[in-house]
C-alpha cells in the first residue's frame, strides 16, 4: 500500500497522479480508513471473523474479462459515491486505487493497492475506485450481512444521509480527543 495526496490534474484517473507527498497510515486511520497487509486467505479469515463478515465474492475488474461493458463500469467505480456499509476489498491479483476525501479541506487521498493489499472504507466516507495502468485488478469484496454494493453519488443532499452524519461525527470526536495525526 501507498498512501499520497492526489494531485489533481487532468487526465485519465488510471495514472498515478502522484503529488509527491505522502501521507501516513495514520492519517488515514483518523479519516476511519483501516489497511492491512494479509499474505494469506487465512489471514484474511482471522478479520473477517474478528470484524463480524459474514459473506464474501469475487469480482475481477478488466477489458478482458468484463468486455464491452469496462470502461462504463470503470466511469461508475470513479464517480465519488458513500456507502452505507463498510466497503472492504482484499487484492488477489492486480491492482488499483482508492481515492478518499480528506478532513477539513476535501482533498484526495489517494491509496494504491496491490496483491495482498486488504483495506477496509468506513461507511459514509466520500471515495472512488479505478483500475491503474495495468486495467486489471481481480478483489475479493467481503460483506457483513448480504453482498450488495450501493453507491450513493454525491450530492448536497447526502450530507443528511445518517451514514454519513455517524461518519462526520466520528471524526470530529476523534479530532477533539487528539488523535487527529499529521498528514
Amino acid at each position: 500500500m501507498r498512501a499520497y495526496w492526489y494531485d489533481d490534474k487532468q487526465g485519465d484517473k488510471r495514472l498515478p497522479h502522484d503529488s509527491g507527498s505522502p501521507v501516513s497510515e495514520s492519517y488515514l486511520h483518523a479519516l476511519g480508513v483501516i489497511y492491512k497487509h494479509c499474505p494469506s486467505i487465512s489471514a484474511v479469515d482471522a478479520l473477517a471473523t474478528e470484524r463480524a463478515y459474514k459473506n464474501r465474492d469475487e469480482i475481477t475488474v478488466s477489458p478482458a474479462k468484463m468486455g464491452a461493458v469496462y470502461e462504463e463500469k470503470l466511469r461508475v467505480f470513479v464517480q465519488e459515491h458513500l456507502h452505507e456499509d463498510e466497503e472492504i476489498r482484499y487484492i488477489l491479483d492486480g491492482s488499483g486505487y482508492f481515492d478518499v476525501r480528506s478532513e477539513g479541506d476535501d482533498r484526495w487521498v489517494r491509496i494504491g493497492l496491490e496483491k495482498e493489499d486488504l483495506l477496509i472504507l468506513p461507511a459514509g466516507i466520500w471515495h472512488r475506485f479505478t483500475t491503474d495502468e495495468g486495467d486489471y485488478v481481480h478483489a475479493m469484496r467481503l460483506f457483513k450481512e448480504e453482498p450488495k454494493w450501493t453507491p450513493l453519488n454525491r450530492e448536497a443532499a447526502l450530507e443528511e444521509n445518517p451514514y454519513r452524519k455517524e461518519y462526520v461525527l466520528q471524526r470530529a470526536r476523534a479530532v477533539k480527543a487528539g488523535l487527529r495525526p499529521r498528514k
